[in-house]
């Protein structure tokens, strides 16, 4: 078991650690959560470039969550805190699937980030209870997918609107 502030050092002793803290930005040293989601885009892109079409796109998001999970419960068991403030993968997995369900264009993408944090940081009903219930890497994976559905569905009524 290593310290709770983990540094370079320990981001390149594994590489789940260096999935798990977002190739580094999980060491931002203010909002590393934020920070993190940003990742989110290029890992879109990624996906968006694979995948032709919603539902392949949909299964590498799956598997993006699956590994998340493998590499945050690593990553959080050498850490000896669960989730870690510095364990970004989920934000970053949930905003990349946000990011499929959002219009195009940055004004949308801004939306889409904002909506995303409001709900991860706010964790209303269930995702507080998620997060306080369900442990390890897929429960450090699984509030933030719940934020995403929040988010989808906010961006979604917005739509709507305009």
């Amino acid at each position: 078991m290593t310290t709770s502030r983990p540094d370079l050092t320990f981001l390149f002793a594994h590489p789940a650690h260096l999935v798990a803290f977002g190739f580094g930005t999980g060491l931002a040293p203010k909002a590393p959560g934020t920070v993190g989601t940003l990742l989110g885009l290029p890992l879109f892109w990624l996906i968006a470039a694979a995948a032709p079409d919603l539902a392949n796109r949909l299964i590498l998001v799956i598997a993006a969550f699956l590994f998340g999970v493998w590499a945050c419960a690593r990553a959080g068991r050498a850490l000896g805190v669960a989730d870690h403030g510095g364990i970004v993968w989920d934000e970053i997995v949930a905003f990349a699937l946000v990011l499929l369900f959002t219009p195009p264009g940055w004004l949308w993408m801004a939306a889409a980030f904002a909506l995303f944090r409001l709900f991860d940081i706010l964790k209303p009903w269930p995702i507080r209870l998620a997060d306080r219930r369900l442990k390890n890497g897929f429960g450090v994976m699984f509030d933030d997918l719940l934020a995403a559905g929040y988010a989808i569905a906010a961006l979604k009524g917005l739509q709507w609107l305009v």
